[in-house]
């Protein structure tokens, strides 16, 4: 059996995405010394006016200043080449940094709930002054951050775990502020804790977004933008002289490079060589796959084995019920 093992990379997808990544570990790094610079002022701002939205805030800038510097880690790492151990390079470290960054924004956001409750129960006084004059210039500076981190790749998850952390102090910020002009306006402290609860529950739902995009990554399940068996179909369609394609899995390496590996059973005295390529071309143009690994097949499939009696069909169908991409 002829067995033609190529990988395809499109040249332009590689430059683009080495641009997208050089720029976005700059804009990361900006924004991680802006939300680390200014958490130890709003920390301090918190303690002083015994404001839990500052608190929380400065909490939420604590955990981003660290998320921002390893989402900056991350980058840096993925622009190293790959290693005989690590053979697709470090691209991954930036999906396991975005998980991460996920369950440290829940876990903030649980603490926050926890402190809030306990404020409820037992008010406490709130300088509202000095709490406002904090909460406005970290407001400014949570918005400096965001218009940094915003003009980078929004496709990248660990650019967009980034935003998100972002998005969360500027959120808190602006609570921040609007529970210190009530206290100030009315002296109702209660408020200070309640808008710090609807700002954590706020960044809990987004939070669990960014989660379940990175565990699908991590764990190869096919892109949402993509269809396995429509993919299959269109090849067998598309490309002359393949009768069958089967075992087929299509991933992602960090949320933008997709990947597929398949085998396609070609008719009798079709050139091998020539049809992997059509459909490394066909996968690259038409569904955006730019690595591929194509096994071509004459007859029986050798995965089959001699002690398998089910034929090609069989084997397709079963595989057509099966979605989960290991």
């Amino acid at each position: 059996m002829a067995h033609t093992h190529s990988d395809d990379h499109s040249g332009h997808d590689h430059g683009a995405g080495h641009v997208h990544g050089s720029t976005d570990k700059k804009r990361v790094l900006i924004a991680a010394c802006l939300t680390g610079g200014f958490m130890v002022a709003e920390a301090l701002g918190g303690l002083l006016t015994g404001s839990l939205a500052l608190l929380a805030d400065a909490g939420h800038m604590l955990a981003d200043a660290i998320a921002l510097g390893l989402a900056w880690y991350a980058f840096h790492l993925a622009g190293r080449p790959a290693t005989g151990r690590l053979t697709y390079g470090f691209g991954r470290v930036k999906t396991l940094v975005a998980y991460t960054n996920g369950i440290a924004i829940f876990v903030i956001a649980l603490w926050i709930v926890y402190e809030a409750w306990g404020r409820l129960l037992a008010p406490s006084p709130v300088l509202g002054g000095p709490m406002l004059v904090v909460a406005v210039l970290g407001l400014l500076v949570n918005i400096g951050s965001f218009l940094v981190l915003h003009g980078g790749d929004r496709e990248s998850l660990n650019m967009r775990g980034a935003i998100l952390h972002v998005l969360g102090d500027l959120l808190g910020s602006a609570a921040a502020i609007v529970a210190a002009l009530v206290i100030l306006a009315t002296g109702w402290t209660p408020i200070d804790p309640i808008l710090s609860v609807l700002v954590s529950l706020l960044i809990l739902s987004t939070a669990w977004s960014l989660m379940r995009a990175a565990a699908h990554v991590l764990l190869e399940g096919v892109p949402p933008s993509l269809d396995r068996d429509l993919i299959a179909r269109d090849i067998e369609a598309t490309v002359q002289g393949v009768r069958e394609v089967h075992h087929m899995h299509v991933w992602s390496l960090d949320g933008t490079s997709n990947m597929a590996t398949l085998h396609a059973c070609l008719t009798e005295g079709v050139d091998a060589y020539q049809a992997v390529s059509t459909i490394k071309k066909r996968l690259a143009s038409k569904h955006g796959i730019s690595h591929a690994t194509v096994e071509p097949e004459f007859g029986q499939c050798a995965d089959d084995g001699d002690d398998h009696d089910h034929d090609h069909e069989h084997d397709a169908a079963a595989h057509h019920d099966h979605h989960h991409q290991a």
